[in-house]
């Protein structure tokens, strides 16, 4: 990732821009390590957007609305007090570091004009943002404290004299003369050493390009001019490899390049599309790896089930040892360890085992016992066992969820499912939690039919249960984990052409994504039911009919969520 000090300089320089005067409005911070300031400008309102994550810091302006917790953080609250209603008055790189610092006028509680100063740190695992008042210079809070025991040489705590990263040995990319650059030999890693400010991308350029000052003295003068193009480079499968605004020959050509107008859009771009920063993976992980384990341990109890059934099952050879036993008594000596009787129902020659500290009485009745707890373990254990199916296919059909989803808000909706069947450890909350309201996909089939899709199990049965009227239908894939959907007929008979496009949606929001000739069941909605204390979207049905399908969505529709 080449979030370097020449990007900086590039962020710097376009925020300036925008923000300048500017006067913040809102401060939310939508995760523990983000941050999004609401800034009304001249040119509009804007929203800044600041990452501290380890694995993609980074700020930004940013136009899509992230989902903010019910209750604000504490260091939210902290920066509203501190920031709302401050009006920017600059906006500065700190020298060829991947620092951004944005100063701001704002009042206190006596109404007297302050000083502050935002400090964004982008520097890969030890990313911060920091607010300090530059009257005294020192550090009021950070969205990430740094005490001593994590750091001996630079605190970063409140009340704390704020410092700078400790300087490195390098000249600045801004400041090198030609001569310094040319006489850096032996390739990429010196480079990459003696001249501040590159990542290993610009190292790499700087080797094979023949004019080394020239090159960064037109990034500089793109940069002052604001005629910088972003660009991301992408590979065969669309994945963001690389982004720069520099033209980077090691990518030219060897993947597909995609300029932006700006580099917050650029920005957006690469970080919304790289899976390892991809905020929809990172809020499933977790859930992802809870029902994953879950389901593993259910199926080992599944297998040790089926094996005491079956030894429970095969328990009648108990009950023939008992009555044997019982008709031959005669035949058994004290302290006989077995004994061979004749099985009276096939003529067989059967030999018995016996414990010889009982009487032959008492192995009877010992052997009667054995074969009455089999035959009370079978049923208890179908019953667990039938108990245990409906889990699996329950958390397999959650699984399936999450793994095809890519948003926040429906990842969030399935958590609050998995905590309310007890699955997932509800979190500590003070705050009013917000009233569920379903949001199901809704697709429109080439011949004018709607068609909704659960998001998750609840909603599965808001629309098989309170949705659906008796006149539409109901698609289900076939034993595989999926959506239910349901086809608004409006009271028109369902056509051929209705079926198969339901079917292929059905399909799509499946486990079976993946697959070819998928099986869908569907049948009227009045031929599925709901048993008694079934899990969510766990139904029976009837009469129903099956076909076979691609999965896809309709073409030329876009998915909408109301």
């Amino acid at each position: 990732m080449a979030f370097d000090g020449i990007i900086t300089c590039a962020m710097a320089s376009e925020l300036r821009d925008r923000l300048m005067l500017g006067k913040i409005e809102k401060v939310y911070q939508p995760e523990n390590d983000e941050l999004v300031f609401h800034i009304h400008t001249k040119k509009g309102n804007v929203k800044l957007y600041a990452s501290v994550n380890s694995a993609h810091a980074r700020v930004h302006l940013i136009e899509e609305n992230l989902q903010n917790p019910p209750a604000p953080l504490a260091f939210c609250m902290l920066m509203r007090k501190h920031l709302q209603g401050g009006r920017i008055v600059s906006i500065e790189q700190k020298d060829c570091e991947r620092i951004i610092e944005i100063s701001l006028e704002t009042l206190n509680e006596l109404g007297f004009t302050v000083s502050k100063k935002i400090i964004f740190e982008i520097m890969g695992k030890h990313s911060n943002v920091i607010l300090v008042d530059m009257t005294t210079g020192r550090v009021i809070d950070s969205i990430k404290r740094v005490s001593i025991d994590v750091n001996r040489a630079r605190q970063i705590l409140p009340g704390i004299e704020y410092s700078y990263p400790p300087a490195q040995d390098k000249i600045s990319f801004k400041e090198i003369s030609a001569a310094e650059l040319n006489g850096i030999e032996g390739g990429s890693k010196p480079l990459l050493s003696k001249v501040g400010g590159i990542s290993p991308a610009i190292a790499r350029e700087l080797e094979v390009t023949s004019d080394r000052h020239g090159f960064l003295s037109g990034l500089m003068e793109q940069i002052a001019s604001g005629s910088f193009r972003p660009r991301v480079y992408l590979d065969e499968k669309n994945t963001p490899q690389e982004f720069h605004i520099a033209d980077l020959t090691e990518y030219e050509g060897a993947a597909e390049r995609r300029d932006f107008e700006t580099l917050s859009q650029c920005l957006s771009f690469y970080f919304q599309n790289k899976d390892s920063s991809n905020r929809a993976k990172q809020k499933s992980s977790d859930l992802i790896r809870a029902v994953s384990n879950t389901l593993d341990k259910l199926y080992l109890k599944k297998q040790r089930l089926a094996e005491d059934l079956l030894k429970a099952e095969n328990s009648e050879d108990l009950r023939l040892y008992g009555e044997l036993l019982t008709a031959n008594m005669h035949l058994i000596r004290p302290g006989d360890k077995s004994v061979e009787v004749l099985n009276y129902y096939d003529g067989s020659t059967v030999t018995i085992p016996l414990d010889e500290r009982f009487s032959p009485a008492k192995n009877a009745q010992n052997y009667f016992k054995r074969y009455g707890k089999s035959k009370t373990a079978v049923k208890e254990k179908q019953v667990q066992m039938e108990d245990t199916d409906q889990d699996i296919r329950y958390l397999e059909s959650v699984l399936t969820y999450l793994q095809n989803t890519d948003s926040v808000e429906e990842i969030e909706a399935l958590r609050e499912e998995l905590i309310e069947t007890g699955y997932v450890r509800k979190r500590k909350v003070t705050f009013k939690e917000k009233k569920y309201k379903a949001k199901p996909h809704r697709y429109k089939t080439s011949d004018g039919f709607t068609v909704l899709v659960g998001r998750n199990n609840k909603e599965n049965d808001y629309l098989t249960l309170k949705t659906a009227s008796r006149t539409d239908y109901w698609f289900h894939t076939k034993d595989i984990p999926g959506s239910h959907l349901i086809v608004q007929t409006e009271g028109q008979e369902i056509t051929e052409t209705a079926i198969f496009e339901a079917a292929a949606i059905a399909a799509y929001h499946s486990k079976g994504r993946a697959s070819e000739n998928v099986p869908v069941d569907y049948v009227p909605i009045r031929y599925v039911k709901k048993p008694a204390g079934a899990k969510p979207g766990m139904v029976i049905f009837t009469n129903n009919r099956t076909v076979w399908v691609n999965p896809g969505l309709p073409e030329n529709e876009n998915k909408e969520t109301k």
